[in-house]
């Protein structure tokens, strides 16, 4: 690739690395000491000081930013970030933000992650994924021209890196975020809390004691499914669903029966949903019955489960008190 002379190709290495990568020592010494050869002086170049007006140049020039972190040690990945506003288009493996950011039609993925292998045939497996994607799918669809002038394919998948990429991965959305998720929610619970010397939050403490206390209390009997076909249920009808739940000294009001369903898997579920059952009777016992109903909105093989969740209305998030009952 490097002394192809009919569709030549460059790469730009960054040779400063981080101190912790010692790993990285050997291999990154070799690709610097190659870029001193002669014969691949125009093809391979490095920078031994990275700044941040070099960064900059980078990013508005590259075609194509290669990132092949070990997984899982990539933190995050903001230069590639970086370089999709700019039209550039990654190469990367499906690690940190480009786990997320990648779409199938906005750049290229380095093969999948091997759960079961050692480090050495995953980077065996990484490097040739990389250099088939180079030299089958990149470089042709580079220098691939129909109307002779512009390489179409190429300048559509840079409208699609940036049209997928920018508005989700930049600061100004960072920011907002965090300011509307957290630190608002903060802000008020710290004024809420605050009240009448704290009142407030005492007694979120107190009932946070309290629930720890009485929770492994909290069983559930029995589960019924209310449709006269329990195995087959066709789309756009419901699964009729009840539960009968023993809280014990547990406040109803003070917890959430939940249908949680999706599709079947190995005996798991995958992509849960949640469906809420309402309280529709009582014992007197210290047990309740739920009911509810499970849409099927899709065909498949689905199943389902009941849990109970604690419930508070200062609780930042549902699962704060790590309290859960199964069926």
């Amino acid at each position: 690739m490097l002394n192809d002379t009919t569709r030549p190709v460059q790469f730009i290495l960054r040779a400063k690395r981080i101190p912790a990568m010692k790993a990285a020592a050997p291999s990154s010494r070799k690709s610097i000491d190659s870029a001193g050869k002669p014969d691949l002086k125009i093809a391979l170049c490095s920078w031994r000081i990275t700044t941040a007006t070099i960064a900059r140049r980078l990013v508005q020039g590259v075609d194509l930013w290669l990132n092949n972190p070990l997984r899982p040690m990539e933190a995050s990945g903001t230069s590639g970030m970086k370089c999709a506003p700019n039209g550039g288009i990654n190469l990367s493996v499906l690690d940190g933000w480009w786990h997320e950011g990648f779409n199938g039609n906005n750049g290229w993925a380095i093969a999948a992650e091997i759960s079961d292998g050692t480090v050495e045939f995953q980077s065996a497996v990484d490097a040739n994924s990389l250099y088939q994607l180079l030299e089958n799918q990149i470089i042709p669809l580079y220098y691939a021209k129909p109307d002779g002038k512009l390489p179409l394919a190429w300048l559509q998948l840079m409208r699609e890196s940036i049209r997928s990429v920018t508005p989700v991965f930049n600061t100004h959305r960072m920011v907002k975020e965090y300011t509307e998720r957290l630190y608002i929610p903060a802000a008020r619970s710290h004024e809420n809390f605050g009240q009448n010397g704290c009142e407030p939050a005492t007694q979120l403490s107190q009932w946070k004691a309290r629930m720890r206390k009485d929770w492994p209390q909290v069983r559930i009997h029995d589960v019924q499914v209310g449709n006269k076909d329990r195995q087959n249920i066709l789309v756009g009808e419901s699964l009729e669903v009840s539960a009968r739940v023993y809280l014990g000294d547990v406040d109803p009001n003070h917890v959430r029966v939940e249908a949680y369903h999706g599709e079947a898997d190995n005996g798991g579920i995958k992509n849960p949903m949640v469906s809420v059952l309402n309280a529709s009777g009582q014992n007197g016992d210290g047990s309740y019955l739920y009911q509810g109903s499970v849409p099927a909105s899709e065909s498949g093989a689905y199943g389902f489960s009941v849990r109970v969740v604690p419930i508070h209305p200062n609780l930042m998030q549902s699962h704060e008190l790590r309290l859960i009952a199964w069926s």
